[in-house]
């Protein structure tokens, strides 16, 4: 490799900016407008690039109004709401509030869409809970609700998804419905797995609600459980455009917020706004940086160049999908997962298409792959963010989270190995994958 050719001195000034604390979608354009000038292309190509790819996509207005929704609905007393039917359902269990933790992470699912806005938002209100009265060490509680806090980016609504469709021009709809039955087994083998912990670490069991109270927690949660099944059905009915269908989640979410419960007033929806055009506004620089940088990757011919050398070595699609996984699982333990969607996936895709690997498929198993990165050691963003809300050592934290990480690899193989759980639910909706 040349070290002094331009994208080598683009990449370096990429790595350069991100150590020095620029965000990583300033340091993507700069090292783009970088590769640009010695190559001696027109400088205002990163501009055009930028500009296509952003005014050209609608797509990209259902991030933001995903976000706003999401924002809306943690805001107000939805989120108690919930939790209390989650507790209803499944507190009488083995390892009650831990089973609660998990089962919240996946309602949750249906409002936040990203994994760290499920660990800030709910699971740093279940991390208080599991922890009051010592039923369980600090440890254990911030090492749960980090695990099952991935489980939300791959049930629908799925913000990586979103992005995952923008770089392929796959259907948002079917990739939504394609993460149901994944999203279900990563929370089913974290409960299982709780279960047979509870029996050796006799964790405690939650007082049962009684059955003639279920009724009415269940119709207090119902709005806010419909939510997931409003928007699939307007998308698989063709009633609005993934766009239209993440406009109607903010404003539904806003309707019952404010109608129905009457837990907003002005100032919650004004904090609600401010806090979702952040939000946005990071994802966004992001996604624009990524743009830039990937037209550089086109421009050096990369993705044709990585498709002819690993068809080279004649990969079966099995072992294509394995070596995908160990190098989605490596960088996602280091990269934000948002970067590796939007520059990583677009290079090996061309190759997976090449081996007939469904496009669907790979966008799960790639997202699966993504979301076990943010709780895997060392540098997992979401085993940072819970050493900060716990107060634990990472060392401590990562004890705890290693048999998780155990189950959660295991169901990822066996995603990875029977396409037909991904694909079973977009065929049943028409997918013809």
């Amino acid at each position: 490799m040349n070290f002094t050719s331009p994208i080598s001195l683009a990449l370096g000034a990429i790595i350069a900016l991100s150590l020095l604390g620029v965000p990583v979608g300033h340091a993507m354009i700069g090292g783009s407008v970088l590769y640009l000038y010695l190559k001696g292309m027109d400088m205002g190509s990163a501009a055009e690039q930028l500009l296509n790819g952003t005014y050209s996509s609608f797509l990209l207005l259902a991030i933001p109004l995903f976000i706003l929704a999401a924002t809306i609905m943690s805001s107000g007393s939805i989120l108690d709401r919930l939790l209390r039917f989650c507790n209803a359902i499944v507190g009488r269990f083995p390892g009650g509030l831990a089973q609660v933790n998990v089962l919240q992470s996946i309602v949750f699912a249906s409002m936040s869409g990203s994994a760290l806005a499920d660990a800030a938002g709910s699971g740093k209100m279940m991390q208080a809970m599991m922890t009051r009265d010592g039923k369980y060490t600090r440890e254990f509680a911030a090492a749960l609700t980090a695990v099952s806090a991935v489980i939300g980016p791959i049930l629908p609504p799925s913000i990586p998804l979103v992005l995952y469709a923008l770089v392929s021009g796959t259907s948002v709809g079917y990739l939504f419905i394609a993460g149901v039955l994944p999203g279900l087994l990563m929370g089913a083998v974290q409960m299982g797995l709780i279960y047979v912990m509870s029996r050796r670490r006799h964790f405690p069991v939650e007082a049962p609600v009684p059955l003639r109270e279920l009724p009415r927690i269940t119709l207090d949660a119902l709005p806010a459980l419909m939510l997931p099944v409003i928007l699939l059905g307007c998308l698989y009915s063709g009633v609005t455009t993934p766009t239209e269908a993440a406009g109607l989640a903010a404003a539904y979410a806003l309707l019952i917020s404010v109608v129905l419960y009457r837990s907003l007033g002005w100032g919650d929806i004004y904090r609600s706004l401010i806090t979702s055009a952040r939000t946005s506004i990071s994802i966004g620089m992001l996604i624009a940086g990524a743009l830039v940088f990937n037209y550089v990757i086109t421009s050096e011919n990369i993705p044709a160049t990585l498709s002819a050398f690993l068809q080279g070595y004649d990969l079966s699609p099995v072992a294509f999908l394995l070596l995908i996984n160990l190098i989605l699982l490596l960088l996602g333990a280091f990269l934000e997962g948002s970067t590796i969607i939007l520059v990583v996936l677009p290079v090996l895709l061309p190759t997976a298409v090449a081996l007939g690997i469904d496009p669907v498929h790979f966008g799960v198993v790639a997202v699966l792959n993504i979301m076990i990165g943010l709780v895997t050691p060392p540098y997992g963003l979401l085993l940072f963010m819970m050493t900060k809300i716990a107060e634990v050592s990472l060392l401590a934290l990562v004890r705890e989270t290693l048999p998780f990480l155990a189950v959660m690899i295991g169901a990822l193989v066996l995603v990875t190995l029977w396409p037909d759980l991904v694909l079973f639910l977009p065929r049943l909706a028409g997918y013809s994958g």
